[in-house]
């Protein structure tokens, strides 16, 4: 019994340094790892917006100015912003996003904004920056983008 106890308790500590040293072995690959890698010509994202909430307004240009920035994506990426729905808020001229959207259009980014959501809200066209583009669905948008490859990001 107690060579069995013996072997039973070797068995265990002999697990316990494999498991330990397994563990050491994850946590240093995960140190070394720093993200992931470009590899592509070009990428496309699409940012969605479509709730009326100033945090989420600022949240979607901070993400975008993020992206634009990452080492990995410089002279890589295509971005597009398009708003709908209660988002439709962020594009109106009554509104103080007008700079951030204009600074986003230096950078190459396409801010948009669906025609149907203007007509549901009866806005008009005029109520809407000059400098951004009006598409006619926001979520055909959304559809004919991520069909051509596009990544979707909601902030």
């Amino acid at each position: 019994m107690k060579k069995l106890f013996l072997l039973f308790a070797t068995g265990i500590l002999f697990a316990s340094i494999v498991s330990a040293q397994t563990n050491d072995n994850a946590l240093q690959k995960n140190k070394e790892f720093t993200g992931a890698k470009a590899t592509l010509k070009e990428y496309h994202a699409i940012y969605q917006i479509d709730e009326n909430n100033p945090a989420i307004f600022t949240k979607a240009i901070r993400n975008i100015n993020n992206a634009l920035n990452d080492p990995r994506l410089a002279g890589k990426v295509k971005i597009e912003l398009i708003a709908y729905a209660g988002g439709t808020a962020m594009n109106l001229k009554a509104n103080n996003y007008g700079d951030q959207l204009k600074e986003l259009i230096e950078r190459g980014v396409i801010v948009a904004q669906c025609h149907n959501s203007l007509v549901e809200q009866k806005i008009s066209p005029d109520q809407v920056y000059d400098f951004v583009a009006i598409v006619p669905t926001g979520n055909g948008e959304l559809i004919l983008r991520q069909a051509e490859g596009w990544a979707v990001v909601k902030p």
